[in-house]
């Protein structure tokens, strides 16, 4: 006589580029569809929902960029006629439903009628902030099986020719299109009219990109209706809705933090605001001249502009709120802002991988509180390390599943399997806990990062390439306090014997150039050591070496 058996777990609905990219849904099936049936995740993609506010207000403002020679910027009826004429484009270059199409565009109009236009298409959007490095290019588009890719950068456009996936590239400047590769102008008026067509609201739509704490970016496949459903209601529910909504974002749009920005347009139906370059003094002169209803910014840029002091002609009445994401608040730079502008100031802790809580920050705060998780966006269960879900007040990790999760990891299933239980919730690796009325406390980070300016920044990536550098022979990268940007990277270096330490503008020359790390990444301070301080196990300490540096 056998032993029964367990039935086998139902197999994850799989969505496959013409790419060959698997993207399952590691949801269950009956959880999606009862977030749809109950409402919390509209079943339609992302370009009908866009296309619904055009036909409801046409004439209102939909994308500002600050200083713009247009002034009023784009209403909804001329985004959509770019648009349109961007989708034909990229339909007449061959691309459509089942493919990868790569954004990295500055904050503007063309970047939000570039993803608007993936999305109409049926493709799935990839974008990533500019100003990086080749490496998180290559790895990014290699990983994702990108078929196109828009650039506004001509290093990015010479580096087409090493993604043999890409059958289409544009680029956003003429002088640089018709060069080798058959790059394509992105402002070209279109050969054939483009019509709407069908787009499934359960397919993927975006894969959001996130420094993490690995060696490479993370991405992290979003769908519509986790986009138009889980993330929109988050951003609805930051405040009680003030009327039309006027988000400034400053932040890049390519970002984790800044697909805010597309869904004000698409899921909200409000007007976006954009900076091409973050400044303190244009975030507040754009804020007081086109009406900001809420203000969208990482902690150091609301530290650096509550250290401005307001200019004669500033109004600010409108603004509802300042939202603050993508690193600790100190509480120090909370209360600067809150005074400076005169409004609360909500912080979020959330991350790509579809964690969401928002709470008002203020001087009574409790120490660690960050907000009451709202099951319509993400519902938050504390587990012990045996997998046992903990009542409220014992602290566990933190995890998260709701409309808002995404369907999985990009061409990455040690991070799947790492990062999500088998039925679907997301693990953080942060460690919490709930109070008895449901109120989430964060209680620490269990994983190694480096929050700089709310760039996460993996010490061990940065350490595996100083570590070639020929005359250092050990390396250690720790994180030192920094009062404007949160944290800053220390490398702390032993040189080979009889081989000098290089200088710090040395060994970023080597980072950048020979190993072509992304700037960002790169350590702001060195430390020279003769020997490394090891504890009981024999790893470097690196909580000594902290202390050195401070």
């Amino acid at each position: 006589m056998t032993a029964p058996t367990s039935p086998a777990a139902p197999a994850a609905p799989v969505w496959t580029s013409r790419d060959g990219l698997a993207l399952p849904d590691l949801v269950p099936p009956a959880e999606r569809r009862c977030w749809v049936a109950g409402g919390l995740c509209p079943d339609l993609d992302l370009a009908a929902l866009f296309r619904g506010h055009v036909a409801a207000h046409p004439a209102r403002q939909a994308v500002v960029e600050a200083g713009d020679p247009l002034g009023g910027g784009w209403d909804y009826a001329t985004l959509d006629a770019e648009v349109r004429r961007i989708a034909a484009l990229f339909t007449d270059a061959g691309l459509g439903a089942g493919d990868v199409v790569a954004l990295r565009l500055p904050n503007g109009r063309a970047a939000v009628a570039a993803e608007l236009a993936v999305y109409s298409i049926g493709a799935v959007a990839l974008p990533y902030p500019p100003g990086g490095g080749r490496r998180d290019t290559l790895a990014l588009l290699g990983r994702a099986r990108a078929a196109g890719a828009v650039f506004a950068e001509p290093s990015d456009l010479a580096l087409a020719g090493r993604l043999p996936a890409l059958r289409a590239v544009f680029t956003t400047d003429q002088a640089h299109a018709g060069r080798a590769g058959g790059v394509c102008w992105l402002g070209a008026p279109a050969r054939t009219r483009w019509r709407p067509g069908a787009v499934d609201p359960a397919a993927p739509a975006r894969l959001m990109v996130s420094s993490g704490s690995e060696a490479e970016p993370k991405m992290v496949a979003y769908a519509h209706h986790a986009m138009g459903g889980g993330r929109a209601r988050y951003l609805r529910a930051l405040t009680p809705d003030p009327g039309p909504r006027r988000h400034l974002v400053l932040v890049p749009l390519g970002s984790s933090f800044g697909s805010c920005g597309v869904l004000t347009v698409a899921a909200l139906g409000g007007t976006l605001l954009v900076l091409p370059a973050f400044d303190p003094a244009e975030a507040l002169r754009a804020a007081s001249a086109h009406r900001a209803t809420h203000l969208f910014a990482v902690p150091t840029m609301l530290r650096r502009i509550a250290e401005r002091p307001p200019a004669p002609e500033e109004e600010l009445s409108p603004l509802v709120a300042a939202v603050s994401s993508g690193a600790e608040l100190p509480a120090s730079t909370g209360e600067l802002a809150r005074r400076r502008l005169g409004r609360p100031v909500i912080t979020v802790y959330g991350s790509s991988d579809g964690v969401n809580c928002h709470t008002r920050a203020t001087p009574e705060t409790p120490a660690g509180f960050v907000g009451v998780p709202d099951p319509a966006v993400v519902a938050v269960r504390i587990v012990a390390p045996d997998g046992r879900e903990v009542p409220a007040g014992e602290p566990g990790e933190i995890q998260a599943r709701g409309p808002m999760t995404p369907l999985c990891h990009v061409g990455d299933r040690a991070g799947d399997a790492r990062h999500r239980t088998p039925d679907g919730w997301v693990r953080t690796g942060d460690l919490g806990r709930l109070d008895a009325r449901g109120g989430l406390f964060l209680l620490g980070r269990l994983r190694n990062v480096v929050i700089r300016g709310g760039y996460n920044i993996s010490p061990a990536e940065v350490e595996r390439h100083v570590a070639a550098h020929p005359d250092i022979a050990e390396v250690a990268c720790v994180p030192v306090p920094d009062p404007d940007l949160g944290e800053r990277l220390c490398a702390c270096v032993r040189p080979v014997p009889g081989a000098r330490a290089p200088t710090l503008a040395a060994l970023q020359a080597f980072l950048c150039g020979e190993r072509g790390l992304e700037k960002r990444k790169l350590p702001e301070l060195l430390l020279p050591v003769t020997e490394m301080p090891h504890g009981p196990t024999g790893k470097i300490c690196r909580g000594t070496l902290a202390g050195w540096v401070g």
